[in-house]
């Protein structure tokens, strides 16, 4: 029998390196923190006043939502992700319930940790739980789920990356995603004395309104001119007889790839001076050849640097956002920067 009440957390993401490989088939290395979204779902009484309904209470923004289980109209904001999660989970087969849901959560919005990512696979842990039938959900199916809220109601083309790195986060681990395969393994990722540290630009981003859609479209421009599938299949040489802009985008994801694969070398020997190096030329591709920074993460970027970070470049989309920092031991990072380290994944909660 399906429990009255559920709690799921699900964490926000920093990615470590390979940004914007994962719509391109490509690799990433993302890390769960421990910020995150915890979303309550209590199941209402069948044929009582709110069956089949759905009502919401964002905790933080106090602000409400309220709407038909089987049939959510489409909003804007906050409010598209939730709907999303109910419409999809409906549309997958699985039975609903009416549902009173509290949402809080400690992701700063827009500061690419990836909010929204956390709040969907929450919602979804936590409404599949009371619905009852059908066991567990596989958590690459609650991935893909969580990809067509972002897709089809929120309006942002992205991947799966954001979704994969919050469910299958672990403590003092990285996950290598492979996107062709959607194999994901994990990375030790033994910090020691170095520390990781967030900075937020102090610009926000949106997926959807930003440039974000553009780059993807371009992607999908460069295969046709290329002949190929997916830019994991791109050949460098070729790419670069192609017209501006498109061959600095392919030149980014091709060199985006290997620096994933270095990073991993590189953690696995534990030399963390030649993450901070490849942090550098992740950013240096991401700026000049995918063209997604702006004159404030810049700034950002280089407090960094001048607090004496080892490395330090944009995470999340792009466009805005924060920036990510390794620092040597001993060496303090700004004051405003937020440590981070790698945590759990999405889980169910005691109630």
């Amino acid at each position: 029998m399906a429990p009255e009440r559920s709690r799921a957390f699900a964490p926000g993401r920093v990615n470590l390196i390979g940004e914007h490989t994962d719509y391109n088939d490509g690799l990433a290395l993302p890390f769960a923190i421990a910020q995150g979204v915890i979303v309550s779902a209590e199941s209402t009484p069948a044929g009582g006043p709110g069956a089949g309904r759905i009502s919401v209470y964002a905790r933080d923004l106090n602000q409400r939502d309220e709407f038909d289980a089987y049939a959510p109209p489409r909003v804007r904001g906050w409010r598209a992700f939730v709907r999303g999660v109910v419409a999809e989970l409906a549309r997958s087969g699985r039975p609903l319930v009416g549902a009173d849901v509290e949402i809080t959560g400690g992701v700063p919005r827009g500061a690419g940790l990836s909010s929204s990512a956390a709040l969907e696979v929450a919602l979804c842990l936590a409404l599949a739980n009371i619905s009852g039938e059908g066991g567990p959900m596989p958590l690459l199916d609650i991935a893909r789920l969580c990809s067509r809220v972002e897709n089809d109601w929120a309006g942002a083309h992205t991947g799966l990356l954001d979704q994969l790195a919050s469910l299958y986060g672990a403590p003092d681990t990285a996950a290598y995603i492979d996107f062709r395969t959607l194999s994901v393994e994990p990375v030790p990722l033994a910090l020691g004395d170095w520390r990781l540290v967030v900075l937020d630009s102090g610009e926000r981003h949106l997926h959807a309104s930003s440039g974000y859609n553009e780059r993807r479209a371009e992607c999908a421009r460069a295969c046709e001119l290329l002949g190929v599938p997916s830019l994991r299949d791109a050949d460098l040489e070729a790419a670069e007889r192609l017209p501006e802009p498109l061959n600095r985008r392919v030149r980014h994801v091709i060199s985006e790839n290997q620096r994933v694969r270095d990073t991993v070398a590189a953690l696995l020997a534990e030399d963390l001076a030649a993450v901070g190096e490849l942090l550098n030329a992740s950013h240096a591709s991401l700026r000049d050849d995918y063209e997604i920074s702006t004159p404030a993460v810049e700034l950002t970027v280089q407090r960094l640097r001048d607090a004496g970070a080892s490395g330090a470049r944009l995470v999340g989309g792009g466009f805005g956002g924060s920036v990510l920092g390794l620092f040597a031991p001993g060496v303090s990072h700004p004051p405003d920067a937020r440590e981070v380290q790698p945590g759990e994944g999405a889980h169910l909660l005691d109630t």
